[in-house]
């Protein structure tokens, strides 16, 4: 299904936006794919990111899940709006475990206000995904409110 974004640069939004995510940077994940109500999101295995079992920690999939799902969402949204997730369910399906772990967020509806994205998450091993969780979100459009009113807002100025 295609979406057609509200700005020519919505992959330069995204990107730019996703720099900023601390919490991305310390998860060591980075932006694999962008397209108009898509976007993937991968990260590396680590011995910090894992549970005691050996296994990518649920924390690491949720959130990777979520900045798939909301940058997928983001990506059709004006210039002068942000994103922020309202709500959304989990299913981890398998043991989180490859060499990666890869996010692939997608628009399924978009609206005005409230836009319904799904995220699915694969661990890779040698080329070979496997499907460890599902999720749906709801995302809330922040119209007149750019990720960098908000940041400014959240800093005290």
């Amino acid at each position: 299904m295609g979406f057609e974004p509200r700005t020519p640069d919505f992959a330069a939004r995204v990107a730019d936006s996703f720099a900023r995510q601390s919490f991305m940077t310390l998860l060591g994940a980075r932006l694999a794919h962008i397209a108009p109500g898509e976007v993937d999101i991968e990260t590396p295995a680590r011995d910090d990111l894992c549970q005691q079992h050996g296994f990518f920690h649920a924390g690491v999939t949720a959130s990777i899940a979520d900045s798939a799902a909301g940058y997928a969402a983001y990506s059709l949204f004006s210039a002068e709006s942000s994103v922020l997730t309202t709500e959304f369910k989990i299913n981890l399906l398998a043991p989180a475990a490859g060499e990666v772990l890869i996010a692939r967020g997608r628009v399924v509806k978009p609206g005005r206000t409230l836009t319904i994205a799904r995220a699915d998450v694969y661990g890779v091993q040698d080329g070979v995904e496997v499907h460890v969780a599902t999720a749906l979100y709801t995302m809330m459009q922040m119209a007149g409110m750019s990720d960098q009113a908000i940041a400014k807002t959240a800093e005290g100025g």
